[in-house]
């Protein structure tokens, strides 16, 4: 599978991931603006105007847009994320125009009706309202808040149910018209596709689009802060994490493997140590959030209150404990895993899709499969050890719980048993 970039003359990047045993075709364009990208009054505004993108244009109402997709069998969705926002479509090679031209006609001719707008912001309401009473949802939003307080990174990709009713028009195009420009946008194509082809047909539709700001990111600072909302429920569902590294950083494969190995899965230390041994909860994992500049390393777990500062203990115990020592088994199966996850991953086109779009935000060109497997492959015993000790070392935890009350160990305490 070869993986291949080119740049406009006007700026627009064009990528393609050649897939010879595939039949089918995803497309898509990757805006590089998202959440942590808007002001204090904006909140919730990248992930609107990825609504309304689809809500008209000057040559489609919504219902032409989603019929003339669906009438050639084809599937378009959107997300937004801190850092990006994303319009895709996934269809036959042979409708490829009416991608490019839908994907075209709603990043450059949406006219955001007034009376569209009303109806995505009661829709995206009742999304909060329904975030809110979901605490397996709740409990990251309010984590984000712990671990970064004010700054862009902490507050909710969806906004606040005030920030969005005050949305109007001129707002959603103000954001559009600062970001939504040819240095800002990336075209990805993946599947049963042909470079020089999507690149031809890329210029026809987008090559006059002119150019917009460069997003200026504050460096976010860590909160190690504590969130914690009561609910009447059966479970607390928690969340705890430390910074690390930022997604670009040479030794990221190295907390990959960590993560993996810590609680990644049913052979984890986690799984085993919480679930099976202890029997404290039913779900746990450990994640890594990564964005451009910075990271969080963090651990979930849903369990009952009246075993929470057990569990959290022994998580914290198992961490450090893996700054001490780690088996090589345990290192050869996590990589095992990692390497699985990564090929198993190519076989989607639109996998294949967000992945070279993802590598091209962050590196500027896509990375090869061989590289990255390369470096899979050279994580030790000693890597490992390194990253939990770099993790747990003068970081205070970041702490967010939804569920009954319950008096939990304290962040600093917390700390403590990581370094102990």
């Amino acid at each position: 599978m070869t993986a291949r970039l080119s740049h406009l003359p006007n700026g627009l990047r064009v990528a393609t991931r050649e897939m010879p045993h595939a039949t089918t075709v995803s497309i898509g364009i990757w805006v590089n603006a998202g959440a942590r990208d808007e002001t204090a009054k904006e909140q919730g505004i990248a992930h609107m105007l990825e609504h309304m993108a689809f809500k008209g244009t000057k040559r489609r109402d919504a219902q032409a847009i989603a019929t003339e997709v669906e009438n050639v069998g084809g599937f378009m969705n959107a997300h937004t994320s801190r850092e990006e926002t994303a319009y895709y479509l996934r269809l036959l090679p042979e409708h490829i125009d009416l991608g490019i031209d839908i994907l075209t006609d709603i990043l450059t001719q949406s006219t955001l009706p007034d009376v569209e707008i009303e109806r995505e912001r009661g829709v995206i309401i009742q999304e909060i309202g329904q975030s809110l009473d979901t605490p397996d949802d709740l409990v990251f939003d309010l984590f984000a808040r712990a671990c970064y307080d004010n700054h862009n990174l902490g507050r909710p990709i969806l906004g606040t149910v005030d920030s969005v009713s005050n949305f109007q028009r001129a707002d959603l195009s103000g954001f559009m018209n600062r970001f939504y420009g040819a240095g800002q946008m990336l075209v990805v194509a993946s599947g049963a596709v042909r470079h020089d082809d999507i690149v031809s047909r890329i210029d026809a539709s987008l090559g006059s689009l002119s150019d917009a700001k460069t997003a200026k990111r504050l460096l976010p600072v860590w909160s190690a802060g504590r969130q914690i909302a009561t609910r009447d429920l059966e479970q607390s569902h928690i969340v705890f994490g430390l910074p690390t590294k930022a997604a670009t950083a040479p030794d990221r494969f190295a907390l990959m493997a960590l993560s993996t190995l810590y609680g990644g899965g049913m052979s984890s230390r986690l799984f085993q140590q919480v679930r099976e041994q202890r029997g404290l909860c039913y779900s746990i994992f450990s994640f890594a959030s990564l964005y451009s500049d910075s990271g969080v390393f963090s651990v979930y777990a849903g369990t009952s209150a009246s075993q929470a500062n057990e569990m959290l203990t022994v998580a914290a115990d198992e961490l450090a404990s893996i700054a001490q020592s780690v088996h090589p088994d345990e290192v050869t199966r996590a990589k095992a895993q990692l390497r699985a996850s990564l090929l198993m991953s190519r076989e989607s086109v639109s996998n294949c899709g967000d992945a070279l779009a993802r590598q091209i935000m962050l590196f500027g060109a896509p990375q090869d499969d061989a590289m990255l497997l390369a470096a899979i492959e050279d994580v030790d015993e000693n890597a490992v050890r390194d990253m939990a000790a770099q993790l747990i070392s003068g970081n205070r935890p970041a702490l967010a719980c939804v569920g009954p009350p319950t008096q939990l160990i304290d962040n600093d305490d917390l700390g403590a048993r990581l370094t102990a």
